[in-house]
């Protein structure tokens, strides 16, 4: 289930994956990007909470689908801040952030502990 953490004015998102993340789940969250763009900014800064989601209740259809969205729309993404408490994800955001890197010039993907959750506002809502 995606839930929202917090409404922002700006060209700010900010998500909380609880338990699984299901088709239902990714389509409403391009309907709250589309949103964002549609109120005319060119990118959407982005903050997903992941430390509640339980991979075993995900789909990996609903996983596969948001891939091939965020690279047909990678343009239009801006910073990225995941947060959670994985010692995995904290390994793979900077392989992936480091990919991404010469596709999105001038944005960020960071990883961020649960526990630093205001920092990550901070990080999404500063540009």
């Amino acid at each position: 289930m995606i839930e929202q953490l917090k409404t922002f004015k700006g060209n700010t998102l900010a998500f909380e994956i609880i338990d699984g993340f299901t088709e239902n789940d990714e389509l409403l969250a391009q309907k709250f990007f589309k949103e964002k763009l549609d109120e005319g900014f060119e990118t959407v800064n982005v903050l997903v909470k992941l430390d509640e989601m339980k991979l075993s209740q995900s789909s990996t259809k609903a996983f596969m689908e948001d891939t091939v969205w965020a690279f047909r729309n990678y343009k239009q993404i801006g910073n990225i801040a995941i947060v959670a408490h994985s010692k995995i994800l904290k390994a793979l955001i900077p392989i992936d952030a480091f990919f991404f890197e010469r596709l999105r010039k001038g944005f960020q993907e960071r990883y961020f502990d649960a526990s630093q959750i205001e920092e990550a506002m901070q990080f999404v809502t500063s540009k």
